[in-house]
C-alpha cells in the first residue's frame, strides 16, 4: 500500500514537471528598453502599461564574449529567478545568500530581489545568455536613469517585482539605442509628458510612470 502511494506520488510529480516545462511562452507581453533614454516600457498586447527607469551598461553597447556591455536587438526571457524573495534579497550565482540589502547602502552593489535571465534571438546578441545578462533589482537606486551597470539592466526592487509578476518565460524583450517612441507604435505624447524629469532623469517622485492603455 505504501509502495503504491509512493509510486503514485512520483507519477504525479513527473506529470507536474512535464506540464510546467511545456507551459506556453508569454506572447502577450513585450518589454522595450531604451538605452538612450534609460527607460523600460512594458506592453500588454501592444498597449503601453508602464514605463520604468533603468540603468544599462556604463561600458556601452555590444555582445562580445567577456565584455560588460549591454546587448541590443531582440531577446526573450529565458528564466525567472527569485519567486517570493524579500525585496533586497542578495543573489550570488542566482542563489539567495540570505542577506538583505536596503536601497543605496554605501559600498554595496549586488544583484537583488528578482532576476529575469535573457536569451538572445539574433546573431548580434547570441552571447547574452552565456554572459548572464539579466533584468534585475539593484540597491543602487540613486543611479537609475544613468548607464551604471556591468551589462545587465538594473531596476528598482519594487519595479522588478511588478515586472516579474506580469511577464512570463518567452516574453519578448527589445533593447534599442533609440527613444522608446521609435519602436512603440502610436506611443502617445501623453505617455511621454507624464514623465516630468526629476534631478536624476526619473519622474519627480522617483517612481514608475503608469500609462493608460487607452
Amino acid at each position: 500500500m505504501k509502495i503504491d502511494i509512493f509510486i503514485r506520488a512520483i507519477f504525479l510529480g513527473a506529470i507536474a514537471v512535464v506540464i510546467a516545462s511545456c507551459a506556453a511562452p508569454d506572447t502577450r507581453h513585450h518589454v522595450v528598453i531604451s538605452t538612450r533614454e534609460q527607460k523600460l516600457a512594458l506592453l500588454d498586447r501592444g498597449n503601453l502599461m508602464a514605463i520604468y527607469p533603468v540603468s544599462t551598461s556604463k561600458f556601452g553597447l555590444g555582445d562580445w564574449p567577456g565584455s560588460s556591455c549591454t546587448p541590443l536587438g531582440e531577446l526573450e526571457i529565458a528564466k525567472k529567478i527569485g519567486d517570493h524573495a524579500t525585496p533586497g534579497t542578495v543573489f550570488k550565482d542566482r542563489r539567495p545568500t540570505g542577506e538583505i540589502v536596503v536601497p543605496d547602502s554605501p559600498g554595496r552593489d549586488p544583484i537583488v530581489t528578482r532576476i529575469l535571465w535573457l536569451r538572445g534571438r539574433e546573431s548580434q546578441n547570441t552571447n547574452a545568455y552565456a554572459r548572464t545578462i539579466y533584468i534585475h533589482g539593484t540597491p543602487e537606486e540613486r543611479n537609475l536613469g544613468f548607464p551604471a551597470s556591468y551589462g545587465c539592466i538594473r531596476m528598482r526592487s519594487s519595479d522588478i517585482i511588478n515586472l516579474y509578476e506580469i511577464v512570463g518565460r518567452g516574453a519578448e524583450v527589445t533593447i534599442i539605442d533609440a527613444p522608446l517612441a521609435a519602436v512603440i507604435p502610436g506611443m502617445s505624447p501623453r505617455a511621454q509628458l507624464a514623465e516630468i524629469s526629476g534631478p536624476n532623469g526619473n519622474s519627480p517622485d522617483g517612481r514608475t510612470t503608469a500609462v493608460s492603455s487607452r
